[in-house]
């Protein structure tokens, strides 16, 4: 299936959840809608990728099964 139409599908589908929706709550999400096209700012990249040099541990990893292992409260 082409993006285009998977677009479109999800359009449609927010479209009918919409449809439930009061007229101040839809104007409260056109209002952020609008605000999110014209802000400029870009986004921080929130991938996985991003986060891999987060989790830095000096430990091997027998040590870190070993501390988890341990660690465990069984009731």
């Amino acid at each position: 299936m082409r993006s285009i139409d998977i677009n479109k599908r999800l359009v449609d589908s927010y479209l009918e959840l919409f449809k439930t929706l009061s007229p101040n709550t839809k104007l409260d999400l056109i209002s952020g809608l609008s605000a999110s096209l014209k802000s400029t700012k870009r986004s921080k990249n929130q991938s996985l990728k991003s986060l891999q040099n987060d989790f830095i541990e000096e430990k091997s990893a027998d040590e870190i099964i070993s501390d988890l292992k341990a660690a465990r409260n069984f009731n």
